[in-house]
């Protein structure tokens, strides 16, 4: 029997509040809601362009979709006092990361979809993109491994326009005029190839990629244009910021060197 996670008469009172304030600020399009199931666990999995997606994306499956939008929340917001409580009455599920807490939230993730057929949202690169062009990056492979442990579909959704609202890094959004935010569904990732096998880093991996290409292909679609052909690794990417950094101050380090070694001479 599905149990109820949520405070009926809070989720009234917050999805009224965000409906008013997103209508009165954006100009949502929604295409592809019929992929998303009417009843029962499913996994939606979308990109990540700014702290505003969880209001537009929470927007764009409650009423576009007709399903409370569950998310996962990093337990820093949590912390919030009356975020808090609004989280827990709604039914979000707490993260806290680097700890064992976090498996409890997968535990507790796993609950909501298999249990409570709930519709829970997972952004599956984990944080905000930070492609030069905004295209998806490289995902975590958790996303994947809940698909494959829970047997839930996994539904893609692609989203292009928060960008305009309150770009990442930004302080203060752009409200006015509103800016228009472009949604697009797919049907259910195919994973069929993965049923059955063992849960190695590889096909994890593999999945994971899969889950990601649905999702870049649909934001194609949105855009017009051509992704790129290799996903940017935010990770790689990091690493190779910190090598060059290193190179900089060795190079830094020997002019320097140089520039008291001549300084010795001359005296």
């Amino acid at each position: 029997m599905t149990k109820q996670r949520e405070s009926r008469w809070v989720k009234a009172v917050v999805s009224r509040i965000v409906r008013f304030v997103l209508w009165f600020i954006t100009k949502p399009e929604w295409k592809g809601t019929e992929n998303v199931p009417a009843q029962g666990g499913v996994i939606i999995a979308t990109n990540h362009l700014s702290l505003t997606d969880p209001l537009t994306v929470a927007h764009f499956l409650y009423i576009g979709a007709r399903r409370w939008p569950t998310f996962t929340m990093k337990d820093g917001v949590m912390k919030i006092p009356v975020v808090r409580s609004v989280a827990k009455s709604t039914g979000q599920i707490p993260v806290k990361r680097g700890t064992t807490d976090a498996v409890k939230a997968l535990r507790e993730a796993e609950l909501a979809l298999t249990r409570d057929g709930c519709s829970v949202i997972f952004y599956p690169e984990g944080t905000c993109t930070r492609d030069p062009e905004l295209w998806p990056m490289s995902a975590k492979t958790g996303v994947a491994r809940l698909a494959l442990t829970t047997g839930v579909p996994v539904v893609p959704v692609a989203h292009w326009g928060e960008q305009h609202l309150l770009p990442y890094g930004a302080k203060r959004p752009s409200l006015f005029p509103r800016k228009r935010l472009q949604f697009l569904a797919g049907p259910p990732v195919d994973l069929d190839r993965f049923k059955g096998e063992p849960l190695t880093a590889s096909v994890l991996k593999e999945a994971t990629d899969v889950i990601m290409d649905d999702i870049t292909a649909l934001q194609a679609k949105i855009r017009g244009e051509e992704p790129p052909a290799v996903r940017y690794d935010l990770k790689r990417a990091r690493l190779e910021a910190a090598e060059a950094e290193k190179k900089r101050a060795g190079a830094a380090d020997e002019v320097s060197d140089g520039d008291n070694a001549t300084k010795g001479a001359g005296e």
